[in-house]
């Protein structure tokens, strides 16, 4: 249960890091309305990283959760925010996923 939490978690890691992007491309009622977005999705992914730390180990459950943040929040940029989608990029963002998925198999728990 806890990793699923987490990975919810990472999600919403995903969710404030959109947010921040949204409202620097946005101004007035509209930048404020992406800003209160950051802080909820904030709340929420420390919030369920905090539930999940209580059965996983922290090293494990924090590089999981920034994982997910930081490629989730990359295929964004390529999808959402048209960010350049070249063969590095790819390349180091499959080697993150294939070490997520790594701890997830060497966690004890």
């Amino acid at each position: 249960m806890n990793w699923i939490l987490l990975i919810i978690g990472g999600l919403f890691e995903v969710g404030f890091a959109t947010c921040l992007g949204k409202a620097k491309e946005s101004s007035g009622m509209t930048a404020t309305l992406w800003l209160a977005g950051f802080l909820a999705c904030l709340a929420v992914s420390m919030l369920l990283l905090y539930k999940a730390t209580q059965t996983l180990p922290i090293g494990t459950a924090y590089a999981v959760w920034t994982g997910i943040g930081a490629v989730g929040t990359v295929l964004v940029g390529v999808f959402i925010f048209k960010e350049p989608a070249d063969f590095w990029r790819i390349f180091f963002i499959t080697t993150l996923i294939s070490s997520i998925i790594g701890l997830k198999f060497v966690s004890s728990t």
